[in-house]
């Protein structure tokens, strides 16, 4: 797999704090950096949990049921909507 890397403009100040955050918490500088980008993008999608409506909400749960089930498992129709009857 090949990476692409992109240069990014930062402040003198900036690459300051990263090197001391990285010294407190014991890590490189780029381990720090990509901590903080997972724990933002997980912050941002509970915010984006919370804003979604009872129905969307019930979707993506859906969703999920859905792809935790077992693709090998087949029902037939009438098997699936007797289930549904009951």
């Amino acid at each position: 797999m090949s990476s692409i890397k992109k240069l990014i403009e930062v402040d003198k100040s900036l690459v300051t704090k990263l090197k001391i955050l990285s010294a407190f918490e014991n890590l490189s500088v780029k381990a720090l950096m990509e901590k903080a980008i997972k724990e933002f993008v997980s912050k941002k999608e509970l915010e984006r949990i919370d804003n979604l409506s009872e129905e969307e909400k019930e979707d993506l749960g859906l969703l999920f049921l859905m792809q935790q089930a077992d693709n090998e498992d087949f029902a037939t129709e009438e098997a699936f909507f007797k289930a549904l009857d009951e």
